[in-house]
């Protein structure tokens, strides 16, 4: 959202100034995952992006309840049924090593269904513990960035998400 009675938004953490250019977020974070969130007032450009025809990647570091097999990352890849009847588009799944006994792994997708990792990894039996947006089209989250920081695209950052018709 970008207003909120009760809690603030992404949209409240930026500097004031800012608010004069009307910004809104491409896409959305769950209240409980972090990561890049694209801010633009680009209405075309936010369509290009958020477009299920563009197949625009997302790629997230997905922490899970236990230990996932060859089998569950077969069945992300090949699109899993996340309820109501839909099946999801083939995703790119790969573990990461596991960190302090946590399941680690990253998964790609080329669509934003609501709560979709979320429903992909529960659909293979596994709860999300964690989720956090590594990556959207070209754009690799800032590391350097702490939660609630943001910063302008760089030029090369922003022709590449402009410039591509499916990135």
């Amino acid at each position: 959202a970008t207003e909120d009675s009760r809690q603030e938004t992404v949209v409240d953490l930026l500097d004031p100034e800012l608010l004069r250019f009307e910004p809104f977020p491409v896409g959305r974070l769950d209240k409980d995952t972090e990561g890049l969130l694209l801010l633009t007032n680009d209405g075309q450009l936010a369509h290009q992006l958020l477009s299920p025809k563009k197949h625009v990647p997302k790629t997230y570091e997905v922490h899970v309840n236990k230990p996932i097999d060859q089998t569950a990352l077969d069945q992300l890849e090949k699109g899993v049924d996340i309820g109501e009847g839909y099946v999801t588009k083939p995703a790119e799944a790969s573990l990461l090593e596991s960190e302090n006994g946590v399941e680690r792994l990253l998964l790609t997708i080329t669509e934003g269904k609501f709560h979709q990792v979320k429903r992909m990894l529960k659909a293979v039996g596994h709860d999300v513990i964690y989720l956090k947006r590594l990556k959207m089209g070209d754009v690799d989250l800032d590391e350097e960035l702490l939660p609630g920081e943001y910063r302008e695209l760089s030029e090369h950052e922003l022709a590449a998400l402009q410039n591509k018709k499916t990135l």
